[in-house]
């Protein structure tokens, strides 16, 4: 086959770092279990049955290295595996209790098939599912980036030191998690600003994703528009997100995931059944909550109560009718391209991960199905991943990329606005600290504890610099619990500070401070300085 062109999904896989040793049961770390549950766990399902199947398909992956941490943390196994257990439980239990109603036993038995299923695949990868992910991309079918270390949004920090530390500890975090060099990397929120892919060239990497407009106002514009990657001065390549794509699933009125037929995300069992009964599948608080199964279908717009059942064969059929029309899309969009620019176009479809499966159930239905009909029902474009293309395409137009992010209205105001701009002049001063004592410290003599100290507060800043908070302050999901942890990172490390400074460190705070926040154990101070 000789493609007219290609497709190349990109899904960005991102989690905050959730983990609180401290509490046996911790609300917000469900964010993580229910989206391995929903998303991460169905994406590698399906893509073994693809893989098993000799059926060719690619796509690239961004797994954070938030999310990687996560998902390699022993303590977040073992909480994950008994949440997974207590929800295959309840649909034990409902499979039991539906019996007389065929309409719901069917899902019933579909949630109890689906979470044995998610079970099975976790066990197999000894209950780190960046294995599973680690075992596709040995095996040339995907390709996984890494992004910046906490998901630090890199245009609003002051010090390009502090930009440097964000990628380098990325980097390092992805070699040691799977074992090579990451070929490409996902900038935290897309947000770029000029001298961002110094850094990147830097550290070896080849490529980064950039919305629409951060390439169409480039300078000079881009020849090929967004349908193939320009190289920045650096000699770094950009590739942009193609929005007539992306559209078609992400918006909220035309996007497929409003289909009627699909899973209705906001009624769930844990608000709809007699307390009791739901009782043991709820925090200790007790507090009703969303425990993940779901009797109906989105139906319309209509009050939650008049939502009618849900058909998994209907949403099926759905899921396969939306990837065929996806495909044929791409068919005429690809051959309208080829045909108007005279070589073979890239298409870059980009998306969060977590819509897959966790906002739209159907969705990973759907993405097995796309490569499916990629693979059998049409002959213009191939699946391809960004360093392939780059190897098959190696000379592309040198174009600076403009400041822009994905967020709303395309540029930092979404992470910088009333609602959180007080996080920043208390971020800029810890991470203008950290760079001085590492800059002091780069060829000193320490002791053991000092060394400790010195990478825990590296550490901290790392994670006060996280996105996520100020992004869910704007939002207003979950304000209160986005101001303590930016808090509690900053205190942490002044406290470390005043500590290292004053010759008083006390170990026990020290081992504290690293029992709660143990991301990157191999992490070195100097990453902070020009020596990192």
């Amino acid at each position: 086959m000789n493609p007219k062109g290609y497709w190349c999904l990109v899904l960005h896989a991102h989690l905050p770092y959730i983990r609180h040793p401290e509490h046996e049961h911790f609300l917000e770390e469900d964010w993580f279990f229910e989206a391995l549950t929903e998303c991460y766990l169905p994406i590698l399902d399906f893509s073994e049955r693809l893989l098993h199947e000799k059926i060719h398909f690619r796509f690239t992956i961004d797994l954070s290295p938030t999310l990687t941490s996560m998902m390699c943390d022993p303590l977040l196994q073992s909480r994950y595996l008994r949440h997974l257990n207590k929800l295959i439980e309840l649909t034990e239990k409902e499979v039991w209790r539906t019996q007389n109603s065929p309409q719901f036993h069917t899902v019933a038995k579909m949630y109890e098939n689906r979470l044995k299923r998610c079970r099975e695949l976790f066990e197999k990868y000894q209950n780190n599912v960046a294995m599973g992910f680690k075992y596709l991309q040995d095996a040339g079918v995907i390709e996984i980036t890494t992004c910046c270390a906490t998901h630090g949004f890199l245009p609003l920090m002051l010090d390009k030191k502090a930009q440097a530390a964000q990628v380098r500890v990325g980097v390092s975090h992805y070699k040691e998690v799977f074992g090579r060099k990451p070929e490409g990397i996902w900038l935290a929120e897309c947000a770029y600003t000029k001298g961002v892919d110094e850094i990147l060239k830097d550290e070896g990497i080849r490529y980064f994703f950039l919305d629409s407009h951060g390439i169409l106002f480039g300078n000079p514009r881009p020849k090929y528009g967004v349908f193939a990657p320009v190289i920045t001065p650096s000699g770094v390549a950009a590739f942009a997100r193609d929005m007539e794509s992306a559209q078609q699933v992400w918006s909220a009125e035309k996007g497929y995931p409003g289909d009627y037929s699909y899973r209705e995300f906001y009624r769930d069992i844990g608000y709809d059944l007699e307390y009791n009964y739901v009782k043991p599948y709820l925090h200790p608080d007790g507090i009703r909550r969303n425990l993940g199964l779901k009797y109906h279908r989105i139906t319309g717009k209509v009050p939650l109560e008049n939502k009618e059942p849900y058909n998994p064969d209907l949403a099926r059929e759905a899921a396969a009718e939306h990837a065929g029309n996806f495909v044929f899309n791409r068919v005429h969009q690809i051959e309208h391209l080829h045909s108007m620019l005279g070589k073979e176009p890239i298409v870059v479809s980009m998306y969060d991960a977590e819509l897959f499966g966790h906002w739209w159930y159907e969705g990973p239905q759907f993405l097995d199905y796309i490569f499916r009909k990629i693979a059998y029902d049409q002959n213009v474009f191939q699946a391809i991943t960004p360093s392939e293309y780059l190897k098959k395409h190696t000379h592309h137009q040198v174009t600076q990329p403009c400041n822009s992010s994905w967020g709303d209205k395309g540029y930092y105001e979404v992470w910088l606005n009333g609602t959180n701009d007080w996080i920043y002049r208390h971020i800029h001063k810890i991470t203008e600290k950290m760079i001085i004592l590492s800059e002091m410290n780069s060829n000193g003599s320490l002791s053991h504890l000092e060394y400790r100290a010195l990478n825990q507060m590296a550490r901290e800043v790392l994670l006060a610099q996280a996105s996520d908070w100020a992004f869910l302050m704007t939002a207003g999901t979950a304000p209160h619990y986005s101001e303590k942890r930016t808090r509690d990172h900053i205190h942490r490390f002044l406290t470390l500070e005043g500590e290292f400074l004053g010759h008083s460190l006390n170990e026990e705070f020290v081992k504290e401070c690293e029992h709660r926040d143990n991301i990157f154990p191999n992490i070195d101070y100097k990453v902070f300085s020009n020596k990192g």
